[in-house]
């Protein structure tokens, strides 16, 4: 499994592109049919769990399923949703109900309720903690209760739906009062981009803020523009590679297959077949033309994005960062007195979330595994046993 270095943690980054490397030609044309492949396997391995959220992503992959087992005879897939108290802008049950009502999944639907539940060092991301160490991303356990439903069985998430699907950067102004807003919009950003090494990263030491805001950069300057060199671009990012070995790891652990359709190798080369020369298209247009009119409207109707660090930044958090004491980090990469400074106020800086499971988990280690057992009666000589 591939993990998180010090580096990454500390500086809440996750950088780094892999060599590209040469994709097989597409074996179907139509995207759509690609992505009804991808969900078949997991499909004839139930119950087959669907991590639904009501984003475009999930609800693309959850009428793609249910079209499929309906059509193959085989059972319905199981949507599993969670819903939060105290995080208004993480609500999607609006979408959630109007996605299930028009694939007509309602009877196997499965709801999960959190409050604290799911906060950095909640109960739920203790448990993984605990049995893996910190992962990227670090909101990975917010799945583990869906794995273990989907325990035996297989998993089909929207993963991947952020590096296909979005992203993209917007098109040039066609009049001139677009224009005239696009360059003051262009200058605004670049003042707050002379401010960023140090403003962007506030607990890292100058020099170390510095660096990380050049790699940054140097990084987004890098992702192509056409679409089809985009997905390629995206799907050798450390950062998706990463999250894709420990969410595999976790769901091995729980006999699951796991599957992300939309980041199937079949879906994503006829996908860049079909509009790999594009370089401008919304979401919600990409999402619509996929569907090709063949899944009810509610799958592809435009909605806004919800928003998750209310979720994960809950009391837990807001007591463990109040009563840490200083101890722990790098203090070559980390600017003790400022972390604790920006500690010291509520919100914390999404970017020092790593830094939190990572403190938090040095303060409160694992409980040690109990001794095997062996038999009072063995007459064989004592082995040594490993681990």
């Amino acid at each position: 499994m591939l993990r998180p270095i010090p580096y990454d943690i500390c500086t809440g980054t996750m950088l780094g592109v892999g060599p590209p490397v040469r994709c097989a030609a597409a074996t179907v044309a139509d995207p759509l049919v690609a992505l009804e492949q991808a969900v078949l396997p997991a499909l004839r391995r139930p119950p087959c769990v669907v991590s639904f959220s009501g984003g475009l992503d999930s609800s693309l992959v959850l009428a793609a399923a249910v079209r499929v087992a309906r059509r193959e005879g085989l059972p319905d897939p199981v949507p599993v949703t969670w819903r939060f108290t105290g995080a208004p802008r993480a609500d999607e049950s609006a979408w959630q109900d109007r996605v299930v009502r028009a694939l007509a999944v309602g009877g196997s639907w499965q709801v999960l309720s959190a409050d604290d539940d799911l906060d950095l060092v909640g109960p739920v991301a203790r448990r993984l903690l605990h049995r893996y160490g910190v992962l990227h991303p670090v909101n990975l356990h917010l799945h583990l209760p869906i794995v273990e439903i989907a325990a035996g069985g297989s998993l089909l998430t929207g993963l991947g739906g952020d590096q296909v699907l979005a992203g993209w950067r917007r098109p040039p102004p066609t009049s001139t009062r677009a224009r005239v807003g696009r360059l003051r919009h262009d200058v605004r950003a670049w003042l707050r981009r002379r401010r960023l090494p140090l403003a962007g990263f506030p607990w890292l030491h100058p020099p170390v803020a510095r660096e990380v805001h050049r790699a940054y950069r140097a990084e987004q300057r890098h992702e192509p523009r056409p679409l089809g060199a985009r997905i390629d671009w995206h799907l050798r990012r450390r950062d998706l590679l990463l999250t894709c070995s420990a969410f595999g790891a976790v769901a091995a652990d729980h006999d699951v297959t796991l599957i992300h359709p939309l980041l199937d190798g079949g879906f994503h080369t006829s996908l860049a077949e079909r509009a790999g020369h594009r370089r401008h298209v919304s979401r919600d247009a990409l999402v619509a033309e996929i569907s090709g009119g063949s899944l009810p409207a509610e799958i592809t109707w435009p909605r806004r994005k919800a928003r998750f660090l209310e979720v994960f930044f809950r009391d837990p958090t807001r007591g463990f960062v109040a009563s840490w004491d200083g101890t722990g980090v790098d203090p070559d990469l980390v600017d003790v007195a400022a972390l604790r400074e920006l500690w010291s106020r509520w919100p914390i800086p999404g970017g020092t979330a790593g830094l939190v499971q990572q403190l938090w988990l040095a303060a409160n280690p694992p409980p040690p595994r109990p001794a095997p057992r062996v038999p009072a009666n063995r007459s064989e000589p004592d082995t040594e046993v490993t681990w």
